[in-house]
């Protein structure tokens, strides 16, 4: 038998561009194999269809994955008036039409109905488990899927154009959960008429941002040069998934204690006297996310980034 290859312990997060017709999940496969590296996972996943910002985490980053999935997300989409789908995009039949065309006026008077708090029905096309089956396996197997509306929080959602009376442009920037395809579905039927999306590109997840993201294409030609340093040299540190939680830097022998799983005693005026979750550095190194309890440093989750 071949000998596997040898992967390495790369750690750090890529900001990546993806392009639309890869799923999430051949993106991070096709990084992984890129980078060499031993592990990878992504945070939030983006339909086949969309492009745009994936993060991805590799080695101890997937340890940050939850702080980047519950942040916020911006998304530039384009729906089709007119068509009603059954996936709420292009991928699926279409299941219902109308003749009406609504005005710009009347689509920026119904935007304040759909932002804030709203109760949001996810699509029967997604990822959403039910009795322990994907709610997508279920509608394409043919059953009828029954989700019940839950919350969701949009921040903001602005009418950015009207190419014609069939096609409008929107930004939204909305908190995890959110579903563009069932605003468009949604949003369609308050107007008198049906919708779907037929463009979405996803602008920033949590901290990252438009300038942060690389083209598949661009690492795939830095990992042609036969030096996987060139490839990894666009990653981003594993802390930035981190930059809204409080920092603390700590001496060597408390860092070792604390990568250790230990408890550490907290002294000096500059201590937090409580706090739910600390990044705790060390000479600049990021060394655990930890929690303050009766005056100690208690790791939650510990960093191996030597």
């Amino acid at each position: 038998m071949a000998r596997k290859k040898k992967h390495d312990d790369v750690n750090g997060w890529l900001v990546l561009d993806k392009p639309v017709g890869m799923t999430s999940t051949q993106a991070v496969a096709r990084v992984k194999r890129l980078m060499n590296a031993n592990k990878a996972g992504h945070a939030g996943t983006l339909d086949p269809l969309a492009s745009g910002l994936l993060p991805i985490a590799l080695g101890e980053a997937t340890k940050t994955v939850s702080y980047i999935m519950d942040g916020r997300k911006v998304y530039r989409f384009v729906v089709r008036w007119g068509e009603q789908t059954s996936t709420d995009d292009t991928e699926g039949t279409v299941i219902a039409t109308s003749d009406h065309r609504p005005r710009e006026e009347d689509i920026l008077d119904i935007l304040p109905e759909f932002t804030g708090e709203i109760m949001q029905t996810p699509p029967q096309f997604s990822a959403i488990k039910i009795e322990g089956e994907r709610a997508y396996d279920m509608a394409r197997a043919g059953e009828t899927v029954a989700l019940e509306a839950r919350p969701i929080l949009v921040h903001r959602l602005l009418l950015i154009d009207m190419e014609d009376e069939h096609t409008a442009v929107f930004d939204c920037e909305c908190g995890k959960g959110t579903y563009v395809r069932a605003l468009a579905r949604d949003m369609g039927l308050r107007l008198g008429t049906r919708g779907h999306v037929i463009g979405l590109r996803r602008l920033l997840v949590g901290p990252f941002g438009e300038n942060d993201m690389v083209p598949m294409a661009e690492i795939e030609d830095l990992a042609e040069q036969d030096d996987l340093a060139a490839p990894r040299s666009v990653l981003l540190s594993v802390d930035t998934a981190l930059a809204d939680l409080q920092q603390l830097d700590v001496h060597r022998d408390a860092a070792a204690r604390l990568r250790r799983g230990q408890s550490v005693i907290l002294r000096g005026r500059d201590a937090p006297a409580s706090a739910d979750e600390i990044a705790v550095f060390s000479g600049g190194d990021l060394v655990a996310i930890a929690e303050v309890d009766k005056g100690e440093l208690v790791p939650k989750r510990v960093f191996n980034l030597d």
